[in-house]
């Protein structure tokens, strides 16, 4: 059955306590703002700020429920996340709960992601991108029935858990080498300068008015492609011509990237070979394992920022990295380190690996189980 997009929920705006009231703010309640999709995971589970009940009450913004889904209306438009319990958020985001009399709610939210690009083409702004209750309206769709869509909803929301299960176990890992690389980090007594041991090295764009250096098959790492902590894909890719005429060598597997401009201070592993922009250092070394050089790299960043608190963080250069000191593991325990934390790393790595491959089967499968290309009628899920 054909409905406006707008009919099949409530659209629900969002706010902002006032910022000068201190007793608004640092509360229980989850505050969402656009910065805090999170594209690994269907739902957001993570807030930078907090509000309390007396925020809550003295603003426009609202408490979603568990289910509702939620999209970015301003400025960045078209993040589209699901809610996994109550949680306010600002006036650039809209909430949207299901009629549930027509609609699923985990039908929804993979709905209204298959129509994203539309609701961004019918967006408007004399300066930002917006979306608007309008925008909703200006979309009809077909909504099938409650059967189907719950089939359609288990088939991708599938995919999506196990996406989110894999990221659950990289972060578990991940935390879990960091804190071996610590116990061993802490209880050295030896110290050298960072750039002894470890080299920081540049990168470099090819020239973007020569159409042949770039959309070849050489990933191109910018501040942007920053992974948790592997990157796999780039927005950008170049060819072999491009990096012969660019300032980049062709970083291997496992090289740890810093991002040094912009956003600054990003730590993340190469997880394939790739190309580097000038807005990035990498760090390599000839006598660490590439793993150990990462989780230096936090240290010593960590101790950058630390240094610039209270100012303004805006770039790494290399006389940064030349005033640092790092503990030095103990010959002896440089390859047991390497030998618990080395698989582990790999581990994060395939699992990466396997939620490209599932997020690309995800989305391949999303507007042809949406328009009834697929047909699961007779599906025995």
């Amino acid at each position: 059955m054909k409905y406006k997009l707008s009919d099949i929920m409530e659209i629900i705006g969002g706010g902002t306590p006032k910022t000068s009231v201190p007793t608004y703010w640092n509360g229980n309640i989850p505050w969402l703002s656009v910065k805090d999709f999170n594209n690994d995971y269907r739902y957001v589970y993570k807030t930078e700020k907090l509000i309390t009940e007396d925020g809550l009450k003295h603003s426009t913004t609202r408490l979603l429920e568990r289910n509702d889904t939620i999209i970015s209306a301003r400025g960045t438009v078209g993040e589209v996340a699901m809610i996994p319990f109550p949680m306010a958020f600002n006036q650039s985001c809209f909430g949207l709960r299901a009629k549930k009399e027509i609609v699923d709610p985990t039908f929804l939210y993979y709905l209204v992601k298959y129509n994203v690009n539309v609701l961004k083409q019918n967006s408007h702004g004399s300066v930002f991108d917006t979306i608007s209750r309008d925008t909703f309206s200006g979309i009809t769709i077909d909504v099938p029935s409650m059967q189907i869509q719950s089939r359609i909803s288990d088939i991708l929301s599938s995919i999506d858990d196990y996406i989110e299960v894999n990221s659950k176990i990289n972060e578990n890992l991940l935390e879990q080498a960091k804190a071996i690389f610590d116990e061993f980090y802490n209880s050295s007594d030896s110290q050298q300068p960072f750039t002894s041991l470890i080299r920081v090295l540049g990168g470099g764009t090819p020239k973007t008015s020569v159409p042949e250096y770039w959309s070849g098959s050489i990933p191109f790492f910018t501040p942007k492609d920053i992974g948790m902590p592997y990157t796999i894909q780039t927005e950008k890719y170049i060819t072999e011509s491009g990096l012969n005429h660019c300032n980049s060598r062709l970083y291997p597997k496992n090289t740890t990237f810093v991002t040094a401009r912009g956003t600054v201070g990003k730590i993340g592993l190469a997880g394939i070979s790739m190309a580097m922009n000038q807005s990035c250092f990498a760090l390599m070394s000839e006598s660490l394992d590439p793993i150990l050089v990462y989780f230096y790299a936090h240290k010593v960043v960590s101790s950058l920022k630390h240094k610039a608190s209270g100012a303004v963080f805006d770039a790494i250069n290399t006389r940064d990295f030349d005033s640092e000191s790092i503990n030095v593991l103990n010959k002896d325990y440089v390859q047991l380190v390497s030998s618990i934390i080395a698989p582990m790393m790999e581990n994060i790595h395939n699992n990466t690996k396997a939620n490209i491959k599932l997020s690309s089967l995800r989305d391949s499968l999303l507007p042809r189980l949406m328009s009834g290309d697929l047909d699961v009628s007779n599906l025995d899920l």
